[in-house]
């Protein structure tokens, strides 16, 4: 190819729609992916059925990606959930929308819409290399020339920087994109990992209740540690930094109801996950706790007449079998330890102070929180190329000349729902276009 093409670092989500629209806006393009086949992250995600977008409202969908969703408002009238559908369903895929509001192809399936996208890469005579590892972006005077691989140099007229964050390594994403970019004179905002599970202190604990799936309770995340957690404090409903827009009040730092898992190292799960950021972040201002409600329908008061009648009720049967009425199997051992109530007692010979003593617990399950597991483990990275340094309506480095960004290189990140595919369907629209745009302009 000759030095007039545009050159989309990085075969993802972002980097195939990007690449795709600048060939079809009329530009020579060369599509560079490190591994050895495109796709491979949308191949994994929404646990290899492909959540593509979200049924959410405009203002709700970006309330998910919290204070920079700002940032996407011009891209989302560019090219929003409706055209992506259209797109897909224009080649033959159809796509289903979820009770939750999750949006996946009929098939469930990702593989049928990698393969719809090397088809249309294909017809618009896009030029792909697989095994390209991208090293630098050349700059001339503030102008982009090209791009240098470990094996050679390419010149460009304009580079779409589409290499994802530095989760799942093994699908490319290792971070190159972040040192690419701070090479060339941007700046990077600290990367930190999102959508990943917590590790907690107190190893033991957890590591007796492993496995256990947690069912509609509420987890809550506090500044502070755990023997410290306020109780009144603790919110009746969801609270956090992409819950509708909606604050914590303090100590509090996030709430939400759903599914948790614990694991040998800690807490999984939706919830969760959906909370790593918001805590990870608090961890850099000191300690961090989180509690779970195991009976968030009930308030104090209503649980512990639940729980005497229960006991009243039950009062011939031992300890052990009355828990199996409150509990999943994986936490009644782990309950009979933390509650120092023989297995041997009756429903009748349990008393008051140890009746309250159960009913703290199944209120509040305490943990105080160590860490997040490592950036390379989690399913979004969030932080990375700052959003006042691009250009919003079209993605263009406001730096340098002829440089575009799209997808998760850039400072933006979403919790599970299909947000983070849109975001980069969405901003490798509007960068390829631009930078076809761009490069019809030289001569």
């Amino acid at each position: 190819m000759s030095a007039k093409q545009v050159i989309v670092i990085g075969a993802g989500a972002g980097g195939m729609m990007a690449a795709m629209r600048a060939a079809q806006s009329g530009a020579d393009v060369l599509l560079l992916e490190k591994t050895e086949r495109p796709g491979k992250k949308i191949l994994i995600s929404g646990n290899m059925r492909c959540n593509l977008s979200n049924a959410k409202e405009l203002n709700d969908f970006i309330a998910m990606y919290g204070p920079n969703g700002r940032f996407l408002y011009s891209a989302f009238n560019q090219y929003f959930r409706d055209d992506l559908l259209l797109f897909l369903k224009d080649r033959g895929i159809e796509t289903k929308t979820e009770p939750d509001g999750r949006i996946f192809p009929v098939s469930d399936d990702a593989r049928h819409v990698v393969g719809l996208f090397e088809r249309c890469l294909a017809d618009n005579k896009v030029q792909i290399q697989t095994g390209a590892h991208v090293t630098d972006i050349m700059v001339n005077n503030g102008h982009v020339t090209g791009v240098k691989t470990e094996q050679k140099a390419y010149p460009a007229t304009a580079v779409i920087l589409a290499t994802g964050g530095a989760s799942y390594p093994g699908t490319g994403s290792t971070g190159d994109g972040y040192r690419m970019a701070a090479a060339v004179g941007h700046t990077i905002t600290k990367l930190r990992p999102a959508l990943v599970p917590l590790v907690v202190v107190e190893t033991e604990k957890a590591k007796s209740m492993q496995g256990a799936r947690l069912h509609n309770v509420r987890l809550s995340a506090y500044q502070c540690k755990a023997d410290d957690i306020n109780t009144s404090t603790t919110p009746i409903r969801d609270v956090g930094r992409r819950i509708m827009g909606k604050q914590p009040r303090l100590p509090v730092i996030e709430s939400r109801m759903g599914d948790v898992m614990m694991t040998h190292y800690g807490i999984g799960g939706p919830v969760a996950l959906q909370m790593t950021l918001a805590i990870v972040t608090a961890l850099e201002q000191g300690p961090v706790s989180v509690a779970i409600d195991l009976k968030p329908t009930l308030d104090y008061k209503g649980l512990r007449e639940q729980l005497q009648w229960g006991l009243d009720l039950y009062s011939k049967q031992n300890y052990r079998i009355i828990l199996k009425r409150y509990l999943p199997k994986k936490l009644i051992e782990p309950f009979i330890e933390m509650t120092g109530i023989s297995t041997d007692r009756l429903g009748c010979q349990i008393n008051t102070r140890e009746r309250d003593r159960l009913l703290s617990l199944l209120k509040s399950l305490r943990f105080n929180i160590k860490a997040s597991l490592p950036l390379d483990a989690a399913m979004v990275t969030a932080g990375g190329v700052e959003l006042k340094e691009i250009d919003p309506r079209t993605m263009a480095s406001r730096l340098i000349k002829g440089l575009y960004f799209c997808g998760e290189v850039m400072d933006i990140d979403a919790e599970t729902g299909g947000y983070n595919l849109q975001a980069a369907f969405s901003t490798g629209y509007v960068a390829g276009d631009n930078a076809a745009a761009f490069y019809a302009t030289v001569y």
